[in-house]
C-alpha cells in the first residue's frame, strides 16, 4: 500500500514537470523539448486536462499564488484552448505533446481572456 502511494506521488510530481512544458512551449519561441511518446492516443478531453494541470502549476508560480486561486482561469484557458484546436492542431499535440504554432496563438488568446499572465 505504501509502495503504490509512493509511486502515485512520483507519478503525480513527474506529470506536473512534464506538463507545465505544455503550458511553456505554448507561450515560447525557445527550441521546444523532444516529442512526448505518452500524447499519442490523447483525446481532446485528455488534452485538456493537461492544459488544465500544466496552467494550474505555470501560474500558480507566476502569480505567487495557490493552484486553487487559478483553478477557475486555468479551466477556463484549458477548455478554451482545447474546445478552439482544428483536427490537426489535436494530431500535432498527439504528435509532439506541445501545441503547434496556430494552437499556441489560440492558446495566448485564451490566456488573455481568462485573465492569466503570460509566461515570459
Amino acid at each position: 500500500m505504501m509502495m503504490r502511494r509512493m509511486g502515485a506521488v512520483v507519478l503525480a510530481g513527474g506529470l506536473s514537470v512534464l506538463l507545465g512544458t505544455v503550458v511553456l512551449a505554448a507561450s515560447s519561441s525557445a527550441p521546444l523539448p523532444p516529442p512526448d511518446p505518452t500524447a499519442k492516443n490523447l483525446t481532446p478531453y485528455m488534452i485538456q486536462l493537461r492544459a488544465f494541470d500544466a496552467c494550474l502549476h505555470t501560474q500558480s508560480q507566476l502569480l505567487q499564488t495557490t493552484r486553487e486561486a487559478v483553478h477557475t482561469p486555468c479551466s477556463c484557458y484549458a477548455k478554451g484552448t482545447v474546445n478552439a484546436m482544428s483536427k490537426d492542431e489535436i494530431q500535432a499535440f498527439r504528435d509532439t505533446g506541445y501545441f503547434n504554432d496556430t494552437a499556441r496563438e489560440k492558446g495566448l488568446e485564451f490566456l488573455d481572456k481568462c485573465k492569466l499572465k503570460r509566461p515570459l
